[in-house]
């Protein structure tokens, strides 16, 4: 986290920008007479300049403005959804409002300046702190109190909460271990996170301690996102000999591998096992119920809110980095099998 220059002027923003120091200001006050163009560009040269954050500093206000900010990626996503949840039932017990972003369809790399832009503007003006979740820019320029849900990493300069990615994918492999399972495919999640880099290194650790092979093909990049899941199920599927189970990143991913089983004709957990990671509500009731790894997201959120509120008030953290357990959730999407088994096999024993 990058901090602002304090010597930055609003006459520095204007000259970089090649516009006038009312233009500046108006931009600044969201006014609706400037230029689209123009406007984009001095808000660049604000972020750039850093000067939106040491105006703020400078401002030596006498109270705060008791509104937490939150950005997050999309607001469809019941990921985002429980985040938001958790925020807000801690901010409304500390008598704080609450002000949510979300970047709905902007592209990854746009999102990226957007999110740093967001940042800039609104940290210690609009809000006392803000919390992003999944970000995707690794660097922000602010003076005042961030807290990341899901960083790009555990090593970051400002404060972050994750779940123990490493030790829920850990339950689910030795889960689907002890049920016979040894071709397991694992279907990823957005690899520039810390929660995909953990959950992938659990994959890999669990199979090395089971004494299973590595093979490469049974591992696919995905995004979080159902759709790209739903195409590398597919694949999986298709492979002989076929994986017994698939381990997926997200529940959003593992109902991308439940929709390309249906389109196959692939039977869930006759033919195959799925486990998802999240424990979303949507997990218990989709056909058959989802086993997952129950990360208490909503937790997260509420502890997010915790550690940034701490910021704000000046408290100290005993640590940058907050985790919140995992646990394992068995529902019906698994079953056991004996592990030489293949596909038709298994499926003959159900008959």
């Amino acid at each position: 986290m990058r901090k602002s220059n304090s010597t930055t002027t609003i006459r520095d923003v204007a000259a970089a920008a090649g516009v006038s120091v009312s233009t500046v200001s108006r931009v600044l006050n969201d006014k609706d007479d400037v230029a689209t163009e123009t406007s984009a560009r001095v808000r660049q040269v604000i972020y750039q300049l850093g000067y939106a954050s040491s105006m703020a500093a400078r401002s030596m206000r006498s109270r705060r403005t008791n509104v937490i900010g939150l950005i997050v990626p999309d607001l469809s996503q019941p990921y985002s959804l429980l985040i938001t949840k958790g925020v807000n039932q801690t901010a409304m017990a500390a008598g704080y409002d609450l002000l949510v972003y979300a970047g709905a369809s902007r592209s990854a790399s746009t999102l990226v300046t957007w999110e740093q832009q967001q940042v800039a503007l609104l940290n210690g003006s609009v809000t006392d702190g803000l919390i992003i979740v999944t970000p995707h820019a690794s660097t922000y320029r602010t003076a005042y109190p961030l807290v990341a849900v899901d960083p790009h990493s555990e090593a970051s300069d400002f404060a972050s909460v994750l779940s123990t990615n490493f030790k829920g994918v850990g339950a689910a492999m030795t889960y689907l271990f002890d049920l016979g399972h040894r071709r397991i495919g694992y279907i990823g999640g957005r690899p520039d996170l810390q929660s995909a880099i953990r959950r992938l290194e659990g994959y890999c650790y669990s199979l090395q301690c089971a004494g299973v092979a590595w093979d490469e093909e049974l591992v696919k990049v995905g995004d979080y996102q159902r759709m790209t899941a739903r195409t590398a199920a597919l694949e999986l599927f298709r492979m002989s000999p076929p994986v017994t189970a698939i381990m997926a990143a997200s529940d959003e991913m593992a109902f991308g591998v439940y929709d390309a089983a249906h389109e196959l004709g692939v039977c869930i957990p006759g033919d195959v096992s799925v486990v998802g990671f999240d424990d979303i509500p949507e997990a218990g009731a989709v056909d058959p119920p989802l086993t997952t790894i129950d990360q208490s997201i909503e937790g997260m959120g509420m502890l997010g809110a915790e550690v940034l509120i701490k910021l704000i008030l000046g408290k100290p953290l005993d640590m940058l980095v907050h985790k919140v357990p995992t646990r394992l959730v068995v529902r019906q999407s698994c079953r056991s099998i004996v592990a030489t088994s293949s596909r038709s096999s298994v499926m003959l024993e159900q008959k």
